[in-house]
């Protein structure tokens, strides 16, 4: 705990000036004496946020092989929104429909928050913290890693960061499919990009927090987040567009992650806690149809873009998907949150189409493949 004082004390700094602002603005009030008390309360006025123009995001999208039962559900949750969704079957890695594909196929967006699903495997597997650990960061917070997971603290994957270093980061980054493509022959698929080391400003506490140094595609973290779902696999992604490739597809194992071995079962507490009580409590929660998730807000500088993803799976026994969204707006009026009630929406359409209900009727025995690919994440 000891080795966590002195960065978690820095970092608590961070987050905490809000606090201090607090007090200074009770202690004005109360030092006005009864003025303060008799005068008439000022209304706090909250500034309108300027909507993005709207959009057709499924311009130019080539439907051939898609779910269209995914696919109605997700382009109506979206609306005119400018963002893209991806909607995978996290144990085969099949795509069941992108839409915005010509969005959703660039070179990668700043991750934001979603990054610190990485962070936290990586902490994990090197033994930083365990899953129950209190990280104090200030006197009046602190955290475990579920609980950061959920309300996404930034000091505190800052924290986790500084502790891990910039190769250690990198190498589970790697192993989990960033900065390289997800896709097997996708067409037009661009992968996104780690940066070679710890950015200038903020260092890799930055990387960890906000995903400084970053670009991930919808289809990368996609990959990601369907090998979370399935216990550790992680699958090529593939886009079958025409009737025999749907019925002979067979999923293509890129390479089983090396992580610790309740690792994923411990983050996955954290990302069900981020829509029960935490910042993707706009995805709804559902006892029987439960999702996990993690939201990521923040500007890409790059793009000149306020960003709002949401990662997510839900935790059913039939027909399990991941569903990302990643909105990019002009404006300030998409957000992590935002990102979640739009996947919230997907899944309560599809819940209501009974999509999730087990047939045994249709399911058909699949065989993984498994490619063996060039060794990955060399320290």
């Amino acid at each position: 705990m000891k080795k966590f004082l002195l960065p978690a004390i820095v970092a608590g700094l961070l987050v905490n000036g809000h606090f201090a602002a607090g007090q200074v603005t009770r202690s004005s009030a109360s030092g006005s004496g009864k003025a303060a008390t008799t005068g008439a309360k000022k209304k706090v006025v909250k500034k309108a946020v300027k909507k993005a123009p709207p959009v057709d995001p499924t311009d130019g999208d080539n439907v051939d092989g898609d779910d269209l039962t995914v696919r109605r559900a997700a382009v109506n949750a979206l609306g005119t929104t400018n963002g893209s969704v991806l909607v995978v079957d996290p144990n085969s890695g099949r795509v069941l429909t992108m839409v915005n594909q010509k969005l959703g196929l660039k070179a990668g967006f700043t991750p934001c928050s979603t990054i610190k699903l990485v962070t936290a495997l990586a902490a994990l597997s090197e033994h930083v913290v365990e899953r129950d650990t209190v990280i104090r960061l200030s006197r009046v917070a602190s955290f475990t890693l579920t609980t950061a997971l959920a309300h996404s603290n930034n000091p505190y994957f800052a924290a986790l960061g500084n502790r891990l270093g910039y190769d250690r980061v990198a190498h589970y980054a790697q192993m989990l499919g960033l900065g390289e493509k997800a896709g097997l022959d996708i067409p037009g698929e661009q992968p996104g990009t780690i940066v070679p080391e710890a950015p200038k400003y903020g260092g890799v506490g930055m990387m960890t927090s906000f995903g400084e140094g970053f670009l991930v595609t919808p289809l990368e973290l996609g990959a990601m987040l369907s090998a979370i779902a399935n216990g550790g696999t992680l699958y090529y992604l593939q886009y079958p567009r025409r009737s025999e490739e749907i019925d002979h597809f067979a999923p293509k194992v890129k390479r089983p992650l090396e992580l610790a071995p309740n690792g994923i079962a411990d983050v996955k507490v954290g990302m069900r806690g981020a829509v029960d009580f935490g910042t993707a409590r706009r995805a709804g929660y559902d006892s029987n149809e439960p999702v996990l998730g993690k939201t990521g807000t923040c500007t890409d500088f790059s793009s000149s873009s306020h960003m709002g993803w949401f990662g997510s799976f839900n935790d059913v026994g039939r027909h399990q998907l991941v569903v990302v969204v990643m909105l990019a707006a002009i404006t300030k009026s998409v957000s992590g949150p935002v990102a979640a009630g739009v996947a919230g929406v997907i899944y309560r359409s599809l819940s209501e189409q009974h999509y999730f209900t087990t047939d045994e009727s249709e399911v058909k025995p699949i065989l993984p493949q498994i490619i063996v690919t060039k060794p990955c994440c060399d320290r």
